[in-house]
């Protein structure tokens, strides 16, 4: 596969915006180039400076974590920015298309809506996989992109490996593995993969089991070349300084990461336990993220409406496909669960 040849023509044209910090390399002692308030910040902290357009210092971190090289790496306000950059780099508006998987994450959707691109849709099963007839669907596709989110929201699972792979190797356009929740997961990310496929996008965040959701800190991982088609036109200081620091502080707290992670898939385990003997709940979908997608009758929504009446705040997804009657529920600390299947087992269905 030859990525330049999906990358639209006018940003393969383009000349990138290139500031001072993306051409100086090393120590200045004095920075005269950016028209920065050189007497400092108004506030407690040192802000004056613009933050590093590359990253460089999360970067390196992040390669001793995740076993690639920095240049496989961008980092993004959030995984919405790469999400939107992706579908900008390779969709031409009016003219192309992504391929969705629903139920899946809405903010695919919301990107070509906004970028004015296609969309085509091919439902996973009924328990929320692929299939070999909906891998057939999306190999015979002309999309320049599919989004495979995996564990997939709402519904909590991993998607086999085995069709992942199948897309991987003959789908014609990127494959963009969404790995938001993959910390909570017992399987290899496929970033370990990234030699293999050259068209292979991998996404995961702060936002979940690092507890930084707050900072809108993305990550996606590719080839160097993709990477650098997305460094090309992103906004040049996407990153702030500020996250850039909390973020670092994070990566060398990483005890902290996993003790979290594992009282989360205890309160997994916890709910998964619990739920099911409630009346009003009729299935309890398997889990590889941190929440649950949890079936209720005889009426989700009058569920969710006394939730939100009790202090409750959860996700109703009964409107997604496949998803009719179902609610999203997130971990959350031992108290919080507690209080939540307290509540859930005080409802009384209105007569």
């Amino acid at each position: 596969m030859v990525i330049e040849n999906l990358v639209r023509p006018n940003i393969r044209a383009m000349k990138p915006y290139s500031s001072a910090r993306d051409e100086f390399q090393g120590e200045a002692q004095i920075m005269l180039d950016a028209n920065e308030n050189s007497l400092g910040s108004a506030g407690p902290d040192l802000f004056n400076r613009y933050p590093d357009p590359q990253q460089r210092a999360v970067k390196a971190r992040l390669t001793e974590l995740k076993g690639v090289e920095p240049a496989q790496i961008f980092l993004g306000n959030g995984s919405d920015e790469a999400i939107d950059l992706l579908v900008r780099l390779t969709c031409t508006p009016g003219q192309d298309s992504i391929l969705l998987l629903p139920p899946t994450y809405g903010m695919y959707e919301v990107a070509a809506n906004l970028n004015d691109v296609g969309i085509e849709r091919v439902p996973l099963t009924a328990d929320f996989q692929l299939s070999p007839d909906i891998v057939a669907a999306v190999l015979a596709s002309n999309a320049k992109l599919v989004f495979l989110c995996s564990p997939n929201n709402p519904t909590g699972n991993l998607l086999h490996a085995e069709g992942i792979e199948q897309i991987l190797r003959g789908f014609k356009g990127l494959v963009v593995v969404d790995e938001a929740y993959a910390d909570f997961a017992a399987a290899p990310s496929w970033t370990t993969r990234l030699a293999e496929f050259p068209n292979l996008v991998v996404l995961q965040t702060f936002s979940k089991a690092w507890g930084l959701a707050g900072l809108r800190l993305g990550m996606a991982f590719a080839s160097p070349e993709i990477i650098t088609y997305l460094n090309k036109i992103k906004p040049p200081y996407n990153i702030s300084e500020a996250t850039q620091q909390h973020a670092l502080a994070a990566l060398q707290d990483a005890p902290h990461f996993g003790q979290m992670r594992e009282q989360l898939l205890a309160g997994r385990d916890w709910l998964a336990q619990r739920l099911p003997a409630l009346p009003i709940v009729a299935e309890v979908f398997p889990s590889d993220a941190n929440f649950l997608l949890v079936r209720f009758h005889p009426d989700a929504t009058v569920v969710y409406e006394y939730l939100l009446g009790q202090g409750i705040v959860v996700r109703n997804r009964t409107t997604q496909p496949g998803c009719a009657g179902t609610l999203r529920l997130t971990v959350g600390t031992t108290a919080e669960n507690e209080q939540l299947v307290q509540a859930l087992e005080n409802f009384e269905t209105p007569r």
